[in-house]
């Protein structure tokens, strides 16, 4: 598939109060170069599931998820535990790491040494519909 760009106007869209338009294209935009920093170590996943749902994400949702990217504490990841991905926010604890749902309904996952565990990747994105 090639990319395809589209119109990105100069003018902001008021969340507020409306504002007169700009009448006219700033430039045009490829959501694929405004998404990937790494083409080469990024990915799009589908999201299934609700446990991230506080974070707004929701089951549907596509995730851009850069592999290149070191994790840190607090970042939402892609995690392989085993055997199985996972989206959730990482937390890195003095003893050690949890993977930590967005929604109270789910548990957090401690990591233990007996899991087998790997970061996949961070997301730097989340696509919804919102209609």
């Amino acid at each position: 598939m090639r990319a395809r760009s589209l119109p990105l106007f100069a003018c902001a869209v008021a969340a507020g109060f409306p504002s007169p338009a700009d009448d006219y294209v700033e430039s045009a935009l490829d959501l694929n170069e405004l998404v990937m920093a790494h083409a080469e170590a990024t990915f799009y996943v589908r999201v299934s599931g609700d446990s991230m749902r506080d974070a707004s994400i929701w089951p549907g949702d596509i995730l851009v998820v850069d592999r290149a990217l070191s994790a840190r504490h607090l970042d939402i990841v892609v995690a392989l535990l085993d055997g199985a991905f996972t989206v959730k926010r990482l937390y890195q604890h003095r003893t050690g790491l949890s993977l930590v749902p967005a929604n109270p309904a789910y548990a957090p996952i401690r990591v233990t040494e007996t899991m087998q565990f790997q970061v996949w990747g961070v997301v730097t994105y989340c696509i919804h519909r919102v209609r």
